[in-house]
């Protein structure tokens, strides 16, 4: 057999499987031709040999809950500084005495194992000291997010049932809470408890947070971390990028989005100083810009789309302290990782991972030269399995997209109070006795080294006019059209029934916006029917408290009608009957598109 191929799309090696997997297919058929097409496996043997070998992860985990790691380091450095916030400071001796002391309040109150904590409080000192008190005294520790809407705060707390709801009493107006232990009026009660470590459960199994996320059903559900998932999940990060004593990471992430987990005690474990950005300090880039040359700051995390933000800031280029920046929650391209080398002074590194699997699950040490048409997510950490599997659950080859499952020892206990939402994304293992794995509802699609990139949610791959769509397609052929800095394409379905792809650009820093241009480009790259209907120019994509993109604060297209031509013949006449029956209107003229 002679294949013929593109260099620049496909390697040697990636032609070279695909020959190898015609031809163990051509002999399966020969010498079984009675086996089911169902029943032959996509990747042969040599290739799930590799599958298998990418998946050894195995390294050893002591058996130590995340308490146990923070004392230990508060031992070994009791006078450096632990944490910081504004200009009020504190060495780890000081925080861990403030911390057991509430922490004995909380034991008293009844805060054991299995126990669940709200903590309702803005980023700053009172928060790390509660967020620690709730763990010594054996607890987990849910944090709701001020900035909720009201009903959702509510919906949050009845689900959780918490037993205790920490807060301050400037606070609680804005919290449907009947009943708070307010911080400001417990501290002189606090003070005349003891500041000795406590006695603390030493079992890894049980939870130490609870975070919830948002539902397809609208409905959020809280995802149950163990100390154990955590541990793994922090110890990988200590070993891939080793904090030293002079290190200051900067937390920015509102508590209630998982990257906040790390942000708190990755430095606590490992006798770096946490320094807090002010409450609303993480949506602003000329802020962070200061804050990071002000006080040295070497290693902090961005969501991409707030990376992007930060880097259009002029400041960000004299940021000279950073040593790593991390990379998370969304898709990073590859021109914005163009940029953030041509600015920053440090490697970006890109993580992946759902809150349900203690933060991230692989991750990928960029180059901009090597990543220039895409950024993977990369290999999984220590002690975790990633299968790519297809519809019947079958271990997909290299090259062969399908949905992303995991397994191992980060994996969450699970949805709190919802067993029947567990039992659904929490499934048998198929490939090991006894243990689970987590569907991630995430395409991903296996390069030939081993590593994964990430296609899109499978639930963005839609049908428009009884087409497949990959949204994602979309976007990156608008990202290559020069002066879109940024881009989001969707279906929205304004009218009833009337569903139609929208295209959000964002021009680049100096460009003008051409929708004209770009709308030509992509009708020249892509088939009709993926081509925007309506497009929008934006001056900034919309961000979440978080700095997501913000998918439902993007804003319906206005509505421009072209000129309107009537159909002559009987033969445009009939056409344009069916095209309006169909799609639901009242009249199609000559020029308008079916799609």
């Amino acid at each position: 057999m002679r294949f013929g191929y593109r260099p620049d799309l496909f390697s040697a090696d990636a032609v070279d499987g695909i020959a190898r997997q015609l031809l163990e297919l051509l002999r399966l058929i020969a010498e079984q031709p009675e086996l089911p097409l169902a029943r032959i496996p996509p990747a042969t043997p040599a290739q799930q040999d590799a599958l298998a070998a990418w998946n050894r992860t195995d390294a050893p985990l002591p058996a130590a809950t995340l308490t146990q790691l923070l004392e230990r380091q508060a031992a070994l450095s009791p006078d450096a500084e632990a944490l910081r916030f504004d200009e009020a400071a504190l060495s780890y001796r000081q925080l861990h005495q403030r911390t057991n002391r509430l922490a004995r309040r909380l034991r008293a109150d009844g805060v054991g194992p299995e126990t669940l904590v709200a903590v309702a409080l803005p980023r700053s000192i009172d928060l790390v000291v509660a967020l620690l008190a709730v763990l010594k005294a054996g607890g987990a520790y849910l944090p709701i997010d001020l900035d909720y809407p009201a009903e959702r705060i509510a919906f949050m707390l009845a689900d959780a049932q918490p037993a205790v709801v920490l807060s301050r009493s400037e606070l609680l107006a804005g919290l449907p809470v009947e009943h708070a232990l307010c911080l400001d009026q417990i501290d002189d009660a606090l003070e005349t408890l003891s500041d000795a470590p406590l006695d603390h459960p030493d079992d890894d199994r049980h939870p130490a947070y609870v975070i919830y996320t948002s539902g397809s059903t609208g409905r959020p559900k809280g995802a149950v971390n163990s100390h154990r998932a955590i541990v793994n999940r922090l110890l990988w990060m200590q070993h891939a990028y080793p904090l030293a004593d002079d290190d200051v990471v900067l937390q920015k992430t509102p508590s209630s989005f998982d990257v906040s987990v790390w942000e708190f005690f990755w430095p606590l474990i490992a006798g770096a100083s946490l320094l807090l950005a002010r409450p609303d300090g993480h949506r602003d880039p000329v802020y962070l810009a200061e804050l990071i040359r002000r006080r040295g700051v070497t290693t902090l995390h961005f969501v991409p789309s707030m990376l992007d933000a930060f880097l259009q800031e002029p400041a960000s280029a004299g940021c000279a302290s950073l040593r790593r920046v991390l990379c998370s929650g969304e898709a990073l391209p590859a021109p914005l990782l163009a940029r953030a080398a041509q600015t920053l002074p440090c490697p970006l590194h890109n993580l992946y991972g759902p809150t349900e699997a203690a933060v991230d699950v692989t991750a990928w040490t960029c180059d901009p030269v090597r990543d220039s048409r895409s950024v993977p997510i990369g290999h999984p950490i220590w002690n975790t399995q990633l299968f790519v599997l297809d519809a019947m659950l079958r271990p997909l080859p290299p090259g062969i997209p399908g949905e992303l499952y995991l397994g191992g020892v980060g994996l969450a206990r699970g949805y709190l109070r919802r067993p029947a939402l567990t039992a659904e994304r929490f499934v048998a293992h198929p490939f090991a006795a006894g243990q689970r794995l987590y569907r991630t509802g995430d395409r991903v699609v296996r390069r030939e080294d081993g590593a994964l990139d990430y296609l899109g949610r499978l639930d963005h791959q839609v049908k428009l006019r009884g087409l497949r769509i990959e949204l994602g397609e979309i976007e990156a052929a608008l990202l290559d059209q020069p002066g879109v800095a940024q881009a989001v394409v969707l279906i929205r379905e304004d009218a009833p029934g009337q569903r139609r792809l929208v295209a959000y650009a964002v021009p680049a820093a100096g460009a003008q916006a051409d929708v004209a241009r770009w709308r030509d480009a992509l009708a020249a790259r892509l088939p009709d029917y993926m081509a925007p209907a309506a497009w929008v120019a934006l001056d900034a994509l919309p961000l979440t408290p978080n700095g997501k993109l913000d998918r439902r604060a993007l804003p319906a297209p206005e509505l421009t009608l072209a000129e309107h031509r009537e159909p002559v013949t009987e033969k445009e006449k009939r056409l344009a009957e069916a095209f309006a029956q169909t799609l639901g209107l009242e009249r199609v003229g000559l020029d308008d598109s079916f799609f």
